[in-house]
């Protein structure tokens, strides 16, 4: 059988039109109307007055009535929709920015797609969260990350001591990955300076976050009013709005505080913890969790990206109590000083030891390991996979490294992997249980 293929932009034509076609309808209505009240006046004038020669012709009265009637109902249809068009960018170029070249019904279309969405929340810190959330704010406009606060080296490290802000760093990545803003302003957002006193070493974001708490009072309204400046796709929350830092246990029982002192020893870490350990959640951060759909923890640097926020006094605990779908995503190469040698069901043993059993659903990690791939410099190794401990958790295998840098996921990748875990898994939860006996049969045979 063959089957018509069919142009994707002219369904999403058809998708628009749908939610547009009963104004639209009201409108031809309306119109027809006038256009009969019209019709009464010329026939009025018609019979009461004499036209000149060439009316005859510039109406084409020479034609059939119906072939007219045809030709002025086509001709003026035409000119509807063009005006209904025209109006409909004009009325919507505020929302269309300099630069972008994306059509107008991909644009609504894509907005109506993004608000149907899955609500994702993504819990983590560093460049691994702002990769995820590069992927998935394709496939939804229902996004929230909850990003770590642990950070105390470079810029953030720099303006936390000076100022007393939360360091800025990470939220600015997810800030800037997140943004519909032309790629300009985001270019501008994550430049960092290369000298000028107090300057040097500095990010361009970080300072306009830092600006933007003088101006608001508030360093989570100036989160907020800086996502809403570059038109953030969801939001960005800290994990916790205490100063807390992270501080680490070695295996030779060495104790180690700062997060960027952990990271530079290098020493093989046994437990990490925050101080203060009482240090509260966020509401606004466990809210989220709470009504999410799907709780996403990763990827990232385990000790100093990940574990800082579920070490944080609540958020923990809703993960355990949402009835979302939880899926921890472990990295794709060990790191030098914090997971050397470590395999998929170590990590996830280092998470069970830190925060809960039986935290998470699923475990998504990378099936697509080449050893020779990574270079001798960074001293790393793709992390194996093995099915030791994992405690009723269940692997997800998939192809989700970066072929340009081996060390980091794709964030495409990534984000089809997950989204197509979602919809799987609600399509299994959703069936009967007869039908999801019938299919467990089926799989087992």
């Amino acid at each position: 059988m063959r089957f018509l293929k069919v142009d994707p932009s002219f369904v999403k034509w058809l998708y628009y039109g749908m939610h547009i076609k009963r104004w639209l309808l009201l409108l031809l209505v309306g119109v027809a109307i006038m256009g009969l009240g019209f019709g009464y006046f010329l026939r009025e004038v018609y019979f009461s007055y004499t036209f000149p020669s060439w009316v005859y012709y510039g109406t084409l009265q020479f034609l059939p009535r119906y072939i007219r009637g045809v030709l002025f109902v086509g001709f003026s249809g035409g000119l509807i929709l063009f005006a209904v068009w025209q109006l409909n960018r004009s009325l919507l170029s505020a929302f269309i920015r300099p630069g972008n070249e994306e059509s107008l019904v991909n644009i609504i279309y894509n907005h109506r797609y993004l608000r149907r969405g899955p609500k994702i929340v993504a819990i983590g810190g560093g460049t691994g969260l702002s990769t995820l959330l590069r992927g998935l704010k394709e496939h939804t406009g229902n996004l929230s990350a909850i990003v770590t606060v642990a950070d105390d080296g470079g810029s953030s490290g720099r303006l936390r001591r000076d100022m007393g802000l939360p360091p800025p760093g990470d939220l600015r990545n997810c800030i800037a990955a997140l943004a519909d803003a032309e790629p300009l302003m985001t270019k501008l957002f994550q430049y960092r300076f290369d000298e000028g006193t107090g300057l040097e070493g500095h990010s361009f974001g970080n300072l306009f976050i830092a600006a933007m708490t003088e101006v608001t009072g508030n360093f989570e309204e100036a989160i907020r009013e800086t996502s809403r400046v570059l038109a953030v796709r969801g939001q960005i929350l800290p994990s916790t709005l205490t100063n807390v830092t992270l501080s680490a246990v070695t295996d030779d029982d060495e104790a180690i505080h700062g997060e960027s002192q952990i990271t530079e020893r290098g020493g093989k870490i046994k437990k990490v913890f925050i101080n203060p350990e009482n240090a509260q959640a966020n509401p606004e951060a466990i809210r989220e969790i709470l009504n999410a759909d799907m709780v996403i923890v990763g990827p990232g640097s385990l000790f100093t990206s990940v574990l800082p926020n579920l070490l944080v006094d609540g958020i923990g605990r809703a993960i355990e109590m949402s009835k979302a779908l939880k899926v921890y995503i472990c990295n794709v190469a060990t790191e030098r000083g914090e997971t050397d040698t470590f395999s998929v069901s170590d990590h996830y043993e280092v998470l069970n030891r830190h925060v809960s059993e039986q935290l998470f659903n699923y475990v998504v990690a990378n099936s697509n390991i080449d050893h020779a791939s990574l270079p001798e410099a960074w001293h790393s190794e793709p992390v194996r996979i093995d099915h030791v401990g994992m405690n009723g958790a269940v692997i997800v295998a998939a192809d989700v490294v970066s072929e340009e840098n081996r060390y980091h996921h794709d964030t495409k990748k990534l984000a089809s992997v997950l989204i197509g875990l979602f919809y799987q898994r609600r399509e299994i939860d959703q069936k009967p249980p007869e039908a999801q006996r019938a299919r467990e049969k089926a799989a087992v045979s």
